[in-house]
């Protein structure tokens, strides 16, 4: 009731100058490791950002990387949480095709990972038209076979897990089902361990998984 909100509107001028700064000071991977920190999205660590940010400008060179400053630290363990998001959201991602002949998938990750996993998908899915999108944050990626884009659709809500089937191309279901049966072909019944299963896909991931779901 009482806090008082203050809007700090981006000057992009600025904020290049600040990050060409930053470039200047530290490795590749550290600037890839103070982006996946900011994407985390965890409280408080805009806090550890700016304080790291403002050691980096004091020291003449910040290349080294000193593990033992506690801001160091959390970013890199903060990093190394987002890149397994991401590598996890990469292997979990599933496509259905819509009548438009755009493949879409919707995501739910712990961390705001869709900026990480543009050139992934547009490396491997050069050739068709595809929406990623992220329900948690309301906004996804399409790429058009050209370029990519940042959308968000009113179609989309946190009560829905995707498109209708309505929506589905004429033999998607079929996919569907054809991708079903290799999943459960190729799973050993008297091999099943679910911790470990579970440990690899956690349930959070499952309602977006095909092979999880009936059709």
């Amino acid at each position: 009731m009482f806090i008082i909100s203050e809007t700090i509107y981006t000057d992009k001028v600025k904020a290049e100058r600040v990050w060409n700064g930053i470039k200047s000071k530290i490795s590749l991977s550290q600037q890839k490791n103070l982006f996946k920190a900011f994407l985390s999205e965890i409280k408080g660590v805009e806090n550890t950002l700016f304080t790291y940010i403002k050691n980096i400008f004091k020291k003449p060179n910040a290349t080294n990387i000193d593990y033992s400053n506690k801001d160091i630290l959390k970013i890199s363990q903060v990093a190394k949480m987002v890149g397994r998001e991401k590598h996890r959201i990469e292997a979990f991602v599933r496509f259905k095709q819509t009548k438009d002949d755009i493949f879409i998938a919707t995501i739910e990750p712990d961390f705001n990972v869709l900026p990480l996993l543009t050139h992934h998908f547009k490396d491997r899915y050069a050739d068709q038209k595809w929406l990623i999108y992220d329900m948690k944050r309301a906004y996804g990626i399409y790429y058009n076979l050209y370029k990519t884009d940042i959308v968000t659709l009113d179609f989309f809500s946190k009560s829905n897990t995707g498109i209708n089937q309505d929506d589905y191309a004429n033999n998607e279901l079929d996919f569907q089902n054809l991708w079903c049966t290799y999943f459960n072909s190729v799973n050993i019944k008297s091999r099943k361990n679910t911790k470990l299963h579970v440990q690899h896909i956690p349930k959070r991931y499952w309602k977006y998984l095909i092979e999880k779901n009936d059709i």
